[in-house]
């Protein structure tokens, strides 16, 4: 555990930024503000200029050697907000530097460790700036590299012919629905995924709510007339659930929904092969769904079955194969960088597999370890690739995925992500999923319906984004799904109080 001892009293969340960025060069660390001989020590300092300019400076002591970085840009006017964000940037720049100077690590996403950098990208661009304007601004003021700034630009670009009216959908709305069911738990999932038992009635019980929840939101939606930009289908594993059980929801959301002949996309994560059955397809090209997730997530059986997944890599082959000769035109898979004891091998090993498959988009994950996963819990039983494997194996999905004609069209990230990376989505030319760009920029409301379904609802005129979570547990879900309908209804009400149709 390394100890970093700051100077002076900041506020909690100050703390945790300083302990995000810390982390990205230690596996654990703490920041402290008593003595501890065995603590860095950093000192900051912040000068107001006669120019208008803030000047921040940190001096970090490590092991007997001193580190020094200054960092200046004017000073921001009005809102103390916005004061505060200046003052929580500048000190970053500065520490991260010393930091960097401290370990001989450079951080490619600077001082970044929010999950949506490609809407720090869009906000430029919207501001008049161009494109190479919008990449300096972003290496200057948060220390990101070039290569990952040109990165954003270039998935931005790719976004707006994807979507070209991807800055105008604010009077549009998407649709999430959450099924929280799997065949097991993933070792690293800490999505509302519990192991379908069909002994209990909660699978019966939750559907019940789901169906009347998707009734009440259509409703609303008729009422105003609203158009529905993209419908996806998460989880869990919404293919877990049976055919006729599937069946049935699809026809409810088609009674209840309006304006369904507008909606661009419908997306259904089969994500486990092992739910996924000719039944289930015939269903899903019943009611015109082509677009589907197989994911393997690693070609090793070994890894399978040490992160929990029950079904074997001749399985996901199988199930990727029923599904295009059945007719799934647009069919996703997911690998993830850094599994237990997976290095460059194996991850070339999956690629080659993915190659005689071609699906019409690849996500690249790097491995995230989320606070409530059983790995995260259990780091000790997974040994896990290091930095400088997991970048190369960043780059070589890079390099393979050019190779096979594939373009990067979304990107996040998340923190305790190994080796500071990123998630990366690549597709075929036009094959772009179109959920994943509107709910990654944050560009329109997304009604989230169902087990652990997040809501954001973003104000047309103002940009202000509330979330609201419907419960994660089906028990809990069962009684209170009514409480959350109507909490959602009047979230919507407040910011799509007379929506104005394009003439």
């Amino acid at each position: 555990m390394q100890k970093i001892k700051v100077n002076a009293t900041f506020a909690e969340d100050w703390i945790r930024m300083f302990a995000h960025l810390a982390n990205l060069f230690f596996e654990q660390c703490e920041i402290i503000t008593e003595e501890n001989p065995e603590a860095m020590n950093v000192h900051f300092t912040i000068d107001h200029q006669p120019n208008g300019e803030i000047v921040g400076q940190a001096k970090l002591i490590a092991n007997g050697s001193e580190f020094v970085a200054t960092f200046s840009e004017l000073a921001v006017e009005g809102k103390q907000r916005l004061i505060n964000r200046q003052l929580k940037r500048v000190h970053s720049h500065v520490f991260l530097e010393v930091l960097e100077q401290a370990t001989e690590m450079t951080q490619s996403w600077g001082i970044l460790t929010g999950i949506r950098p490609m809407k720090l990208y869009h906000k430029y661009r919207q501001e008049g700036f161009s494109s190479e304007e919008a990449i300096k601004n972003i290496m200057t003021n948060y220390r990101v590299s070039r290569e990952k700034s040109e990165l954003l630009a270039e998935i931005a670009s790719i976004q707006k012919k994807a979507v070209p009216d991807l800055y105008e959908l604010k009077n549009e709305v998407s649709i999430y629905i959450g099924i929280p069911f799997c065949p097991t738990k993933c070792a690293y999932c800490t999505f509302p995924a519990y192991a379908i038992r069909r002994t209990n009635g909660r699978v019966d019980s939750f559907l019940d709510g789901l169906h009347e929840e998707i009734r009440e939101m259509g409703k609303w939606l008729t009422e105003k007339d609203m158009t529905i930009t993209t419908i996806y289908f998460g989880g869990g594993t919404p293919t877990s659930i049976e055919a006729d059980e599937m069946d049935a929801l699809y026809k409810t959301m088609y009674d209840s929904f309006p304006n369904m002949d507008k909606v661009r996309e419908i997306t259904v994560e089969a994500g486990r092969p092992d739910t996924i059955t000719p039944e289930k397809i015939e269903v899903l090209k019943k009611w015109g769904i082509d677009r589907i997730s197989v994911n393997p997530q690693s070609y090793t059986d070994e890894t399978l079955k040490a992160i929990g997944r029950h079904h074997t890599v001749q399985e996901t082959i199988d199930k990727f194969w029923l599904s295009r000769n059945m007719g799934m035109k647009n069919i996703n898979m997911d690998l993830i960088i850094g599994l237990p004891n997976e290095g460059m091998e194996e991850f070339e090993h999956s690629l080659q597999e993915t190659a005689k498959m071609q699906p019409e988009s690849l996500t690249i994950h790097t491995l995230s370890f989320k606070r409530a996963s059983a790995m995260s819990q259990n780091r000790e039983r997974y040994k896990v690739a290091d930095r400088k494997t997991v970048e190369r194996m960043m780059k070589r999905g890079e390099k393979w995925t050019a190779e096979n004609g594939y373009h990067p069209y979304y990107l996040y990230r998340q923190k305790n992500i190994l080796g500071n990376l990123e998630n990366v989505g690549y597709s075929k030319p036009g094959e772009e999923s179109i959920y994943n760009i509107v709910i990654m920029e944050e560009v329109q409301t997304i009604i989230g319906v169902g087990c652990g379904a997040s809501s954001k609802f973003i104000h047309p005129e103002t940009g202000k984004i509330t979330q609201f979570y419907n419960p994660k547990d089906p028990a809990a879900y069962i009684m209170t799904y009514e409480e959350s309908i109507e909490k959602k209804l009047a979230h919507l009400d407040a910011i799509f109080p007379t929506v104005e149709k394009p003439v």
